[in-house]
């Protein structure tokens, strides 16, 4: 075992912590990551904090991961020291239930997590917010060389599930898509889904980040405050991926998709939703869920990512600036990810 400082959530809701942790020996299959940046998500928020329902404590948070590789296992082959290396939301997967054989490993009956989870070993998952973790090769990303590590970060959770849906229900030329909501995963969705040739709009609150919107690749910029937006855009868009996390009027935004039209959730709202059905039936149109992707599809999208030039936009923060950003996050006051500078840990 090694012990690497760390900053943890000794309890829920309670402020994150400067602590130290036990990291496990590098095993045939691992690989030791020297993590140099972490981003964080809104999700870390939801966990640490008991909002998706009750947790494990100590928490160490963190799914957004980008280091070098410092140790290889003595049966590994697809790395060695030296590699730039990432590491998302899932550090493990069975590879043999009917989800790993279909190549989704991210749906595994028996996966682990990268934290707020107990690992094969019986011992708990901690996540990023450290100075390095021991990873099972087969779970651990490549990150191209010509993404700055820094903004690569967020593109392990950010950058897939926008990914994701955005591949799978087939955004490009001649495709009209929204993404709902312009934050640290809205931000991504606008940038991939313009560099798949889609036309690209943002629906947001108000017009405050229109000039953001617009340089990230958005062609139309509206604000959902006003009503005369869903009468404009009534029955004109083939995709909205939501990334809002809070309960919305479905029906409103249903009524924006042409016919078989579809809304694709990747927000994760702690209050339940409601929906009248005459939404969905009327125009044949789809609600549908989508969460992160599999190894193979977070490797195929950081590929993608570098041929387009692609990465985060972030703001970088010490350590010692984790509480404050997560309350800056809460607030919607970062353009558009935290990473943190692992190295001031």
């Amino acid at each position: 075992m090694t012990t690497v400082a760390a900053y943890a959530a000794p309890a829920a809701k309670a402020p994150l912590e400067r602590t130290t942790i036990e990291r496990r020996p590098v095993g045939p299959n691992d690989v030791l990551i020297e993590i140099k940046y972490a981003g964080i998500c809104h999700s870390d928020i939801h966990q640490a904090r008991e909002g998706w329902g009750e947790a494990i404590f100590p928490m160490v948070p963190g799914h957004e991961i980008a280091g070098v590789i410092t140790e290889v296992g003595s049966a590994v082959t697809r790395f060695q020291v030296g590699d730039r290396a990432g590491v998302g939301c899932f550090v493990d997967s069975c590879g043999t239930c009917e989800a790993c054989l279909s190549g989704q490993n991210q749906f595994c009956q028996d996966g682990v997590s990268t934290y707020n989870a107990i690992g094969r070993d019986g011992k708990p998952a901690y996540g990023g917010y450290s100075t390095h973790i021991v990873v099972d090769a087969d779970h651990t990303l490549r990150i191209p060389d010509s993404i700055p590590l820094d903004v690569a970060a967020p593109l392990l959770c950010a950058g897939i599930t926008l990914y994701s849906p955005l591949k799978r229900w087939q955004a490009g030329p001649g495709k009209k898509v929204a993404i709902l909501g312009l934050g640290g995963l809205g931000h991504m969705g606008v940038k991939i889904a313009h560099a798949l040739g889609a036309e690209v709009t943002v629906l947001s609150q108000t017009l405050r980040k229109k000039d953001d919107g617009l340089k990230l690749g958005a062609d139309h910029y509206y604000a959902t405050s006003d009503e005369d937006t869903f009468k404009q855009l009534a029955g004109s868009l083939d995709l909205i991926v939501s990334t809002v996390s809070a309960p919305l009027d479905l029906g409103a935004y249903l009524s924006l998709l042409k016919t078989g039209g579809a809304f694709v959730n990747v927000g994760a709202p702690e209050e339940p939703n409601s929906l009248n059905m005459f939404g969905l039936i009327g125009g044949n149109k789809i609600l549908a869920g989508s969460m992160i992707g599999s190894i193979a599809e977070t490797q195929e999208m950081l590929d993608f990512c570098a041929e387009h030039g692609l990465g985060a936009e972030i703001e970088l923060i010490r350590a010692d600036q984790i509480n404050e950003a997560y309350e800056r996050v809460l607030a919607s006051d970062v353009r558009y990810r935290f990473v943190i500078d692992t190295a001031t840990i």
